[in-house]
């Protein structure tokens, strides 16, 4: 029998698997305007999802804005314009569903010395907006 490992901190997939799942957390942003967790972009090839374990996070969604709390799933289909923050006044755990394309379009952009965001989501099939 095999054993499961936590999922926060620790993306799970196998090596040339479709898809990748992670557990991040999201610290409340304050008062006023949306702190993004990921500024307005668009992936032009992958579809991504979020499924809220605690908290709540606002999305937009091409021009539509949803708040997802615990048990809520939000889908992003490719080609569609999105954005996402943490919504609530306390912290926020969620579980992204992605394709590897996009866990390498994350590390990038956090990768120390990391500069022209831009020029990284081109390289993996997304764009800044």
């Amino acid at each position: 029998m095999g054993t499961a490992s936590p999922l926060a901190g620790n993306p799970l997939a196998a090596d040339g698997a479709d898809i990748v799942l992670v557990e991040w957390r999201a610290e409340p942003g304050g008062e006023g305007p949306p702190m993004y967790i990921a500024p307005l972009h668009v992936h032009h090839s992958d579809d991504e999802a979020w499924y809220v374990l605690e908290g709540t996070l606002g999305f937009r969604v091409g021009h539509d804005e949803v708040e997802a709390g615990p048990g809520a799933a939000v889908f992003v289909p490719r080609g569609t314009p999105h954005s996402f923050w943490n919504a609530g006044a306390g912290p926020a755990r969620y579980v992204l569903v992605m394709p590897p394309r996009l866990k390498a379009l994350v590390e990038a952009l956090h990768a120390p010395g990391a500069g022209d965001f831009a020029a990284i989501f081109r390289e993996h099939a997304s764009e800044l907006l």
